[in-house]
């Protein structure tokens, strides 16, 4: 077959691509989760993100001293209660991840240069456990941000996935049951949904033979794709009849969009009570609000107090904020252990800028708590040469029981990260 051929047929894949039948990207929530890969365990594993788009100011975050006999930071000493449920780890990064700002899209995929001209995205930490282990409950994944719709989630051809950006609609998406009518819909998209898959893997298969023994093989891979979507599909067909859970959170009808802390703590309260029905297990959440003069002691924007200079007036002003996003997080953390949740949940508080003033992507703060780890430590590596941060994503996803080797740029699990 010639060449012209082949991509003609191509282009007639990148139009159904276009018609929302994107593998990865999913325009219906069926369309997120993969198919399983891995034993179910007796005990529920989960995973939350917390991801700043404008970094922590180290100095005012990193303890003194290493191991457990560390000496608290400015920014810790609020959450000392809590010192035995998490590690805080300085010294690392993602290597061969550069470019400031543009570097968000590798917080979960660590792919080097993800947002480069040469290269592009590659599966991000959440997505691959949500692949595995996604299918056991009714959202495989939840995808969020407090102001906009990027995210660092990423399927496994690269696609960002569109986060959800509002509290009421979240609450909503959760909690609040659909209508006979609207279940009937969403069973229909999906029912629909799997229809298209048939003729797609039709077309596939004829194609196989016309193509050499390379491209089959390539061609082969997508079809199988294809076939476990049709599998997800159906699962996820099962959940749309199925009554939410009843929660006792009141949906948020006030969003302080001057206070984005106080947003943060909004979407804390409503992805803790995601975890506490059960109702995922797999969640990241991007911090991007910009607007923080609501907050007492603070009259300028998030960005710009993130550029501070080393001026001791915007440093007073970040501290403020970023102390704030330190105690909701510690705030979340106190909620899922009274619920005995944190033990059987990982959650890290990370951002892909370690100086957001000088866009610099090295030595990136890090906290992680939960998950049956052994905690109550500083592990600190090299500020100059820094340990490669992917290894405490692949102890992640081994501690799910995935049998990862690999993630990313890694060179093994994380060093002085023991479980229980």
């Amino acid at each position: 077959m010639s060449t012209f051929t082949f991509k003609n047929h191509l282009s007639r894949r990148a139009m159904l691509r276009g018609a929302g039948i994107t593998l990865g990207l999913p325009l219906l929530e069926a369309m997120t989760p993969a198919f399983a890969a891995v034993k179910e365990s007796k005990q529920a594993k989960r995973f939350v993100g917390v991801s700043m788009s404008l970094g922590l100011h180290n100095p005012n975050l990193v303890p003194e001293g290493a191991g457990r006999d560390y000496k608290p930071s400015r920014y810790l000493k609020s959450i000392q209660d809590l010192r035995e449920d998490f590690t805080v780890v300085s010294g690392s990064s993602h290597p061969g991840v550069t470019g400031g700002h543009t570097a968000e899209g590798s917080i979960y995929s660590a792919c080097p240069n993800a947002r480069g001209a040469t290269s592009r995205n590659t599966i991000s930490l959440d997505q691959l456990m949500a692949k595995h282990l996604g299918h056991e409950t009714r959202f495989p994944s939840l995808v969020l941000n407090t102001n906009s719709q990027t995210s660092p989630s990423y399927t496994e051809n690269g696609s960002m996935i569109p986060a959800e950006n509002s509290a009421m609609r979240l609450f909503t998406r959760l909690f609040v049951n659909d209508s006979p009518a609207e279940q009937e819909r969403q069973a229909e998209l999906i029912r629909s949904g799997r229809s298209v898959m048939d003729i797609v893997g039709a077309e596939a298969k004829s194609l196989q033979r016309e193509l050499g023994a390379g491209d089959r093989d390539k061609l082969d891979a997508w079809f199988t794709s294809v076939r476990d979507l049709e599998q997800r599909l159906a699962l996820n067909e099962a959940w749309t009849h199925k009554p939410k859970p009843k929660v006792s959170l009141q949906p948020p009808t006030k969003i302080p969009r001057d206070n984005e802390v106080a947003v943060d703590g909004i979407f804390l309260d409503i992805i803790h009570m995601a975890l506490a029905t059960d109702s995922t297990r797999f969640i990241t959440l991007h911090i991007t609000g910009n607007s923080v003069q609501g907050i007492e002691g603070v009259d300028e924007s998030y960005h710009s107090l993130s550029h501070h200079g080393m001026d001791e007036e915007k440093l007073a002003q970040l501290a403020i904020v970023e102390q704030g996003v330190i105690n909701q997080w510690g705030g979340f953390l106190r909620k899922l252990k009274a619920d005995k949740l944190l033990n059987d949940t990982m959650v890290l508080l990370t951002s892909n800028l370690g100086n957001a003033s000088a866009h610099d992507n090295k030595n990136m703060p890090v906290l992680f708590a939960g998950g049956g780890f052994k905690h109550g430590q500083h592990l600190a590596f090299d500020q100059k040469n820094n340990y490669p941060l992917p290894n405490l994503y692949l102890s992640a996803l081994q501690r799910l029981g995935m049998e990862e080797e690999k993630f990313a740029t890694s060179s093994g699990t994380m060093s002085g990260l023991e479980m229980v």
